[in-house]
């Protein structure tokens, strides 16, 4: 029999559209009636303007419809969206107020003046291993191990050298008690709390989970952490003229879905990431609105016997 080599391509239209196209390439294709033919599927026939050895399958059920909150470029046929944070030049002036007497100089100098300088480096920190048996967020404080995790990731955080600029963490139990001993490896640099980045589900995720569907709370959840996505995660404002480091301390839900929508990734995606606690995810946010992932869910500082993802 002759050896078959299989690649499904699958494209998703931006906005939730269906599948555009499916193909398997095979190998060269027996001849008709020869003795290692194999029966074809029903649906499956070749249409007779295919190229040799390209196999058209039909459509596939269309990509899960997307949440209501989430924005997704429409119309330009790219994967990126350069005004993903409404914070391009052009997308902060009104040009109706445009003064046709000055004309294009005017409308340079208010582009100059709206365009960002500074390069975010945004640090998101898994809180530590906490106790699970707690039945409210107040009983969930951290192990002893936990603590150990947090001792490392701080001392791992005040190795880099960096001047950070702050800590902002969520209001959870775990996430407070991880600041908390992070921030003593980093004194000086200010913290605050917010309900914002609190643990949550953020959106149906895709391939779904049988034994998890709090459809209300994706609902309430989802636009909660979209909110923390749109006021933390964005390029710096135009007045800032230094690079700036920031932490967020927060959790495994919050950090996948945020890393996911900074990517430009479809955000259905989040639960095939895994971060271990007190883990270190490292986005960087250009002038120019581009996005780049430094580092996700990095535990190589720990020693092994100290890695956990609970």
């Amino acid at each position: 029999m002759s050896v078959r080599r299989a690649l499904a391509l699958a494209a998703c239209g931006l906005a939730g559209g269906s599948v555009l196209l499916s193909a398997v390439v095979v190998g060269k294709q027996p001849a008709r009636g020869s003795g290692d033919s194999e029966p074809r599927p029903a649906g499956s026939a070749v249409p007779s303007a295919a190229p040799p050895g390209l196999l058209l399958l039909p459509p596939t059920a269309s990509c899960p419809p997307t949440a209501g909150w989430i924005e997704r470029p429409t119309g330009s046929g790219s994967y990126w969206d350069s005004n993903w944070d409404r914070r391009e030049p052009l997308a902060l002036i009104n040009l109706k107020k445009k003064n046709e007497e000055t004309g294009e100089e005017e409308l340079a100098a208010r582009l100059d003046h709206c365009k960002a300088k500074a390069t975010r480096h945004i640090f998101l920190i898994r809180h530590s291993q906490y106790n699970l048996d707690g039945r409210a967020d107040k009983d969930r404080t951290l192990t002893p191990l936990g603590r150990e995790q947090a001792e490392l990731t701080g001392r791992r955080l005040a190795s880099l050298g960096l001047k950070f600029d702050q800590i902002i963490h969520s209001s959870m139990t775990r996430a407070t008690e991880t600041t908390e001993i992070i921030s003593k490896h980093l004194p000086g640099v200010k913290k605050i709390s917010t309900d914002l980045l609190r643990e949550g589900a953020p959106i149906e995720p895709d391939p779904p989970v049988s034994h998890w569907k709090p459809e209300a709370v994706y609902y309430e959840d989802g636009a909660r952490i979209e909110a923390a996505f749109r006021n933390f995660i964005h390029r710096a404002d135009a007045k800032q003229e230094e690079d700036s480091y920031e932490i967020f301390v927060c959790h495994a839900n919050v950090i996948r879905y945020i890393v996911c929508r900074a990517l430009q990734f479809p955000p259905e995606g989040w639960l095939r990431l895994s971060l271990n606690n007190g883990s270190i995810t490292h986005l960087v946010i250009r002038p120019n609105g581009r996005v780049a992932l430094r580092t996700l869910g990095d535990t190589g500082f720990m020693p092994p016997d100290k890695i956990t993802r609970t």
